[in-house]
């Protein structure tokens, strides 16, 4: 991560950019180590995710949730996947509230002091098509007190991204078209958090 990456979500003082850039190093070294696993998991070789350049784009993006005197009334984040490879997400000592959904059932994210939680993304199911899957969540208000967290998206860089090829067979087609960065990150952006996946509309129809 250096000081053009782009950090969103809140206004990043000078006092703490040192602190911010030396986590995302960290962070991006981490994720190098998750996708040559990842990569090894699908029978290719270490490098092949990295090669694809998962790992270059990288985005900070920060979470302020302030406590809620009525949690039930409200919602912190709406059901959705990120359009991302993976989301490395670093949660604070409040913790709670981030859910995953298992079987049509909501599930609870417990935090565990000084864990990281790893999220799959929109574009790693594409490009493994449906191999690894996206995980769908969302966030819960609370009355407890302010929740903040930190998310590390890697977003890939602008090139064409596709099912690769040493996945696909007879009995295994693409299910996805190729699609830029920019052309995926345009359309979630403009469909919104709906909680429909942004996947659908990449999808190749089969007979």
């Amino acid at each position: 991560m250096t000081r053009e990456t782009c950090i969103y979500g809140s206004v990043v003082s000078f006092s703490c950019m040192d602190i911010v850039l030396e986590y995302g190093a960290h962070v991006k070294k981490l994720g190098m180590k998750l996708f040559e696993l990842l990569s090894e998991a699908l029978g290719l070789n270490p490098n092949h995710l990295k090669d694809m350049d998962c790992f270059k784009g990288i985005m900070l993006l920060g979470h302020y949730y302030p406590p809620c005197p009525e949690p039930e009334l409200t919602m912190g984040t709406t059901k959705h996947s990120d359009g991302s490879f993976l989301t490395v997400l670093l949660q604070d000592h409040i913790g709670g509230g981030l859910q995953i959904l298992n079987q049509d059932s909501w599930i609870d994210v417990p935090q565990i002091p000084e864990a990281l939680v790893v999220n799959f993304g929109d574009l790693l199911q594409l490009v493994t098509n449906d191999r690894f899957k996206c995980v769908e969540h969302k966030v819960l208000a609370n009355s407890i007190g302010t929740r903040v967290s930190a998310a590390c998206f890697f977003r890939g860089q602008e090139k064409l991204y596709g099912p690769i090829k040493e996945l696909l067979s007879k009995d295994n087609p693409s299910k996805y078209r190729e699609t830029t960065f920019t052309d995926y990150e345009a359309y979630y952006v403009a469909k919104g958090l709906d909680g429909n996946s942004a996947l659908q509309h990449f999808k190749i129809c089969l007979s």
